[in-house]
Protein backbone atom coordinates (compact mmCIF):
# COMPACT_ATOMS: atom_id res chain seq x y z
CA UNK A 1 0.00 0.00 0.00
CA UNK A 2 2.77 2.48 0.93
CA UNK A 3 6.13 2.83 -0.84
CA UNK A 4 9.42 2.24 0.98
CA UNK A 5 10.05 6.00 0.92
CA UNK A 6 6.72 6.73 2.60
CA UNK A 7 7.44 4.17 5.28
CA UNK A 8 10.98 5.53 5.80
CA UNK A 9 9.79 9.14 6.17
CA UNK A 10 7.01 8.00 8.51
CA UNK A 11 9.32 5.89 10.70
CA UNK A 12 12.26 8.33 10.52
CA UNK A 13 10.82 11.79 9.85
CA UNK A 14 13.32 14.49 8.97
CA UNK A 15 13.30 18.07 10.27
CA UNK A 16 10.72 17.65 13.03
CA UNK A 17 10.26 20.30 15.66
CA UNK A 18 9.68 24.01 16.00
CA UNK A 19 11.83 26.97 14.97
CA UNK A 20 11.72 29.71 17.58
CA UNK A 21 11.11 33.10 15.92
CA UNK A 22 10.78 31.67 12.40
CA UNK A 23 10.95 33.81 9.28
CA UNK A 24 7.60 32.28 8.33
CA UNK A 25 5.06 29.84 9.73
CA UNK A 26 2.13 28.12 8.06
CA UNK A 27 -0.56 25.90 9.54
CA UNK A 28 -3.16 23.92 7.61
CA UNK A 29 -5.63 21.25 8.55
CA UNK A 30 -8.15 18.88 7.09
CA UNK A 31 -11.22 18.64 9.31
CA UNK A 32 -12.44 15.54 7.44
CA UNK A 33 -9.48 13.36 8.38
CA UNK A 34 -8.20 15.31 11.38
CA UNK A 35 -4.70 15.99 10.03
CA UNK A 36 -3.05 19.20 11.26
CA UNK A 37 0.32 20.41 10.00
CA UNK A 38 2.56 23.40 10.78
CA UNK A 39 5.72 24.25 8.84
CA UNK A 40 8.32 26.73 10.11
CA UNK A 41 10.98 28.28 7.87
CA UNK A 42 14.12 30.35 8.32
CA UNK A 43 15.05 32.45 5.30
CA UNK A 44 18.39 34.20 4.80
CA UNK A 45 19.15 37.53 3.12
CA UNK A 46 19.34 35.85 -0.30
CA UNK A 47 15.75 34.54 0.11
CA UNK A 48 17.00 30.97 0.58
CA UNK A 49 15.31 28.60 3.04
CA UNK A 50 18.17 27.70 5.38
CA UNK A 51 16.16 25.83 8.00
CA UNK A 52 12.77 24.18 7.97
CA UNK A 53 10.90 22.20 10.60
CA UNK A 54 7.44 20.73 10.96
CA UNK A 55 4.94 19.49 13.49
CA UNK A 56 2.19 17.20 12.24
CA UNK A 57 -0.72 15.59 13.98
CA UNK A 58 -2.05 12.97 11.62
CA UNK A 59 -1.67 9.69 9.84
CA UNK A 60 1.55 8.13 8.57
CA UNK A 61 1.10 9.66 5.12
CA UNK A 62 0.70 13.14 6.63
CA UNK A 63 3.93 12.71 8.59
CA UNK A 64 5.76 11.33 5.54
CA UNK A 65 4.64 14.17 3.26
CA UNK A 66 5.61 16.76 5.89
CA UNK A 67 9.04 15.20 6.19
CA UNK A 68 9.52 14.97 2.42
CA UNK A 69 8.52 18.55 1.69
CA UNK A 70 11.04 19.82 4.24
CA UNK A 71 13.78 17.93 2.39
CA UNK A 72 12.55 19.24 -0.95
CA UNK A 73 12.43 22.88 0.19
CA UNK A 74 15.61 23.32 2.22
CA UNK A 75 18.29 25.15 0.29
CA UNK A 76 15.82 26.47 -2.27
CA UNK A 77 14.96 30.09 -2.86
CA UNK A 78 11.47 31.26 -1.93
CA UNK A 79 10.52 31.30 -5.63
CA UNK A 80 11.82 27.76 -6.16
CA UNK A 81 10.05 26.46 -3.05
CA UNK A 82 6.75 28.00 -4.15
CA UNK A 83 6.93 25.86 -7.30
CA UNK A 84 6.89 22.59 -5.32
CA UNK A 85 3.50 21.15 -6.19
CA UNK A 86 1.27 18.68 -4.46
CA UNK A 87 2.10 16.12 -7.14
CA UNK A 88 5.85 16.74 -6.71
CA UNK A 89 5.60 15.67 -3.07
CA UNK A 90 3.71 12.49 -3.92
CA UNK A 91 6.12 11.67 -6.75
CA UNK A 92 9.17 12.13 -4.50
CA UNK A 93 7.61 9.58 -2.14
CA UNK A 94 7.15 7.15 -5.05
CA UNK A 95 3.41 7.68 -4.91
CA UNK A 96 0.64 7.68 -2.35
CA UNK A 97 -2.58 5.69 -2.30
CA UNK A 98 -5.37 7.78 -3.89
CA UNK A 99 -7.18 8.02 -0.54
CA UNK A 100 -4.04 9.64 0.95
CA UNK A 101 -3.27 12.17 -1.80
CA UNK A 102 -4.85 14.92 0.30
CA UNK A 103 -1.83 14.59 2.62
CA UNK A 104 0.52 15.84 -0.09
CA UNK A 105 -1.91 18.71 -0.61
CA UNK A 106 -1.61 19.64 3.06
CA UNK A 107 2.20 19.57 2.97
CA UNK A 108 2.40 21.78 -0.12
CA UNK A 109 -0.26 24.12 1.28
CA UNK A 110 1.53 24.43 4.64
CA UNK A 111 4.80 25.32 2.90
CA UNK A 112 3.00 27.92 0.78
CA UNK A 113 1.38 29.42 3.88
CA UNK A 114 4.75 29.62 5.65
CA UNK A 115 6.24 31.40 2.63
CA UNK A 116 3.27 33.77 2.41
CA UNK A 117 3.68 34.53 6.12
CA UNK A 118 7.38 35.30 5.51
CA UNK A 119 6.51 37.56 2.58
CA UNK A 120 3.91 39.42 4.67
CA UNK A 121 6.48 40.01 7.42
CA UNK A 122 8.96 41.32 4.83
CA UNK A 123 6.36 43.68 3.33
CA UNK A 124 5.53 45.07 6.78
CA UNK A 125 9.15 45.44 7.93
Amino acid sequence: MYSEKVMDHFANPRNTGVIENPSGEGTVGNPTCGDLMTIYITVNDENVITDIKFKTFGCGAAIATSSMITEMAIGKTIDEALKISRNDVAEELDGLPPVKMHCSNLAADALTKAIENYQEKQANA
